[in-house]
């Protein structure tokens, strides 16, 4: 028990562990009852969509792929959920409106990244430009309010105790996911996509449909997320959850997860959720700018592709040194071979 411990704090997932407790630690000195329910869970609320979104980019990202268009789509979410609703429909029927053109498009960029073979960066930073100025097209320069008092208290009030319903759809989906990434067939597929999809492919794996189902989810997550957040600010601009990308990705990386796919754990991109959360809360006790903040978030993006990327060639020059031993030192007060010895004739 204490050498699995051991190993785990050894771990990508300890590392974060020990950063997160220094966060926290720095947070407690200079905010009075930081640690209390109340206060976590305001952390929790201010970041909840992009949470949401977090754990369905975990798969896009194991999957070997790229999804740069999830902010792009919870703001086009807001936007339909807000057109359709101010056009006279229920808001019931407007949701589901959202939902749907969520999944829609999610599908029509699975299909063009794994049927057609286009490129997932290419394919979403399309959707990125394309779904922003959908979202333009509907609302224009205008904020969409006045939605039905029922919806806005699901963003803004806690169904249970201080819990608000974005808080607990995100805790139901972070058990889901962490099931379904590592206890099943799907996420199984995952991980063998990202290791090498032609491998998955010549062992009869259907790679274009599990990317398909991947992509999909993400376009029906992310609407959910683009509607949660229209609960929650009352209102809809076009501009909603603009740059959320950034963030999104960020955590995911400095979960573990590899940019070139096929590794991670949904713990810890738990865990790096939970950190980014409060560094950002710190950042703002120390009195940083939000310009500051978007950069310092960027500078964790890059750390968090070239730390474990160097991490791992360092792991895999050891071990070759191991089991070579033609590559090891030659041992302290050996003479070193002349050049007629190394070199006769």
């Amino acid at each position: 028990m204490a050498r699995e411990i051991l190993r785990r704090l050894r771990s990508w997932e300890g590392l974060l562990l020990v950063v997160l407790l220094v966060i926290l630690a720095y947070n407690i000195t200079r905010v009075p009852n930081f640690l209390t329910i109340g206060n976590q869970v305001n952390l929790f609320q201010l970041g909840i969509e992009k949470a949401i979104v977090v754990l369905i980019m975990t798969f896009v990202i194991i999957s070997g792929e790229i999804d740069l268009s999830v902010a792009s789509m919870m703001g086009l979410s807001a936007a339909v959920a807000a057109a359709v609703f101010e056009a006279g429909a229920p808001m019931p029927v407007a949701i589901l409106v959202a939902l749907g053109v969520g999944a829609g498009f999610g599908l029509l960029n699975g299909y063009f990244v794994a049927v057609v073979g286009l490129s997932s960066l290419a394919v979403t930073l399309a959707g990125y430009v394309g779904f922003r100025g959908l979202a333009r097209l509907l609302v224009q320069d205008r904020s969409v309010g006045g939605f039905p008092e029922w919806f806005t208290n699901l963003g803004q009030r806690g169904l249970v105790g201080p819990l608000t319903l974005s808080i607990l759809i995100f805790a139901v989906l972070a058990v889901i996911a962490s099931v379904v990434l590592h206890r099943s067939g799907l996420g199984r597929l995952t991980y063998v996509i990202g290791n090498s999809a032609q491998v998955a492919r010549y062992s009869g794996v259907s790679v274009a449909r599990t990317k398909m189902i991947i992509f999909t989810m993400s376009g029906l997550i992310s609407a959910l997320a683009g509607v949660l957040m229209a609960a929650r600010l009352g209102a809809v601009r076009a501009s909603t959850a603009e740059g959320f990308e950034l963030d999104i990705i960020t955590v995911v990386l400095l979960g573990g997860v590899s940019i070139f796919g096929g590794v991670g754990s949904m713990i810890g991109v738990l865990l790096s959720t939970y950190l980014v959360l409060n560094l950002r809360n710190g950042l703002i006790i120390a009195g940083i700018t939000g310009n500051t903040q978007t950069g310092i978030i960027g500078l964790l993006l890059i750390l968090s592709v070239l730390v474990p990327n160097l991490a791992g060639r360092v792991q895999d020059r050891l071990r070759r040194r191991q089991v070579d031993p033609s590559m090891r030192a030659p041992p302290s007060g050996a003479a070193e071979p002349t050049r007629s010895q190394a070199a006769p004739g």
